[in-house]
Order: structure tokens, then sequence, then C-alpha cells
């Protein structure tokens, strides 16, 4: 029995998240069934975590097991042969037998991306939010500033997702302008909890758009309360950017 560790790449807009469903079709769905293809066995992938319908990846990881005795350059090419194009397979490299995608991982990093300008873009608006009125990075970097640490985020909890803990920590995060009209917000941290990203750009915006202050940021993460957070920002301009291991 061998283990693989895969990286892969997807534009999320045709699928209905990571995951599994009954009815919909899932990129861990989709990439199964090209393992399936290749080896003539029932694999199951395990992924890092999940990304919800609509949330794109530039470096989602992946691990599985199989008898098959392809070797590992045989697998990447198979795979990027058998997948659809908006799913790419970046890497693919054998692992110790103990490592799982999702439970050997330490970090991840995030980035979410806004679109500020009055006029929407036609080509590329499945990847940001368009936000129209001009958002003040000042204040947005200045509440930012909050969340650097270890912190219950529970204000920043999807509805109906509970968990035994809210508590997370984070490495890096910040806001930034290219000059183009794009605005992103990075964040790294050692687990997220449901909605948890964009639930804070949804809150983070109502600080640009001068709706909430910097301060009042601090207090709704203070509060654990997610009626008192703003509404959760639109799945297309979140992008899982990379996972680190040990």
């Amino acid at each position: 029995m061998k283990n693989y560790k895969l990286t892969i790449e997807y534009d999320g807009t045709n699928y209905h998240g990571w995951q599994v469903q009954a009815r919909d079709t899932s990129i861990q769905e989709t990439i199964e069934a090209a393992l399936i293809t290749m080896t003539r066995e029932k694999i199951r992938l395990a992924g890092s975590g999940r990304t919800d319908a609509g949330v794109h990846a530039l470096g989602q990881t992946a691990s599985f097991k199989t008898e098959s005795a392809i070797p590992t350059h045989a697998f990447f090419a198979g795979l990027n042969s058998l997948l659809p194009d908006d799913i790419v397979i970046t890497a693919c490299e054998a692992v110790a037998d103990d490592f799982h995608a999702r439970f050997s991982a330490r970090h991840k990093t995030y980035q979410y991306r806004i679109y500020n300008q009055t006029t929407p873009m036609a080509i590329g608006r499945q990847y940001a939010w368009h936000i129209r009125k001009k958002l003040d990075i000042s204040r947005m970097s200045r509440a930012v500033e909050y969340i650097t640490g270890t912190h219950d985020f529970k204000s920043f909890e999807g509805t109906g997702s509970p968990r035994d803990h809210t508590v997370r920590e984070v490495l890096h995060a910040g806001i930034s302008e290219n000059g183009n009209g794009f605005v992103f917000f990075e964040i790294t941290a050692n687990g997220f909890l449901r909605y948890m990203v964009r639930n804070l750009v949804g809150t983070l915006a109502n600080v640009g758009l001068g709706k909430t202050s910097p301060e009042g940021f601090r207090q709704i993460l203070q509060a654990k309360d997610r009626d008192l957070a703003g509404a959760t920002a639109p799945p297309q301009g979140l992008f899982l950017v990379s996972v680190s291991y040990d």
C-alpha cells in the first residue's frame, strides 16, 4: 500500500464545493473518479478541508492510499489527462504511511479578493466580490490588526455549524491593494471555522464603508455573537492559497 499527496488548483465555479455530495458534482468526487479509472480500486480522497460551492483553490492538498504499482509521475500525468480543464494537479508525491492531508496539516492560508471599482467586470467577475463604493483601506487595516493571535472567533462562525470550540490562532492577517481596483485580504491560521473568512471579510467591508469603526470590529470579535458581525461575503472571491505541513 502506497500513500500519495496531491496539490490541486481548481476553479470552483461549476462545483458544489470540495466534499462529495449526494446530487451535485464536487471536486473530490471528480478526482476520485479519475483515480478509480486509473487504479481500478475504490479510492477515497482525503482533503485538507472543505471549500464551499463557488470557492477556488490555488493549493488545496489531498491524500490517498493505493495498492497500484502506477509510479508517481504517471499518476501526475494520468490525472491531468483525465480531469476537466478547471481542475489541475500541480504536484503529486509519495509520502509517509502516516501522512493525512487533513490531520497532518498545521496551517492554511486563504486570500479573499474584492474588486473595488464603480463599474463591474465582465471578465473575471467569478473571481472577486464587486463593491462599488470606495473602501477605506486604512480603516480596514487597523481592524485586521485585532485578529492576529489566539482568539475566540465565534462571532465569525457560520450559523448552524457549532464546533467543540471556536478558538483559533491567526499567524498573519493583512489587507493590501494592487492599484488596479483589487483589494486583497490574506489570512494564515491553524484552522478555520465554517464561513469564518467570508464572515470576516463581510464585517471588514462594513469597516471600509464606514458602517463600523475599527474599534467596533474589535468589540464584535470579543462579543462572540454572530448576529453582530456583517453579512457573509460571496464565495467567488475566496481562494485557498496553500496548506503547510511539518
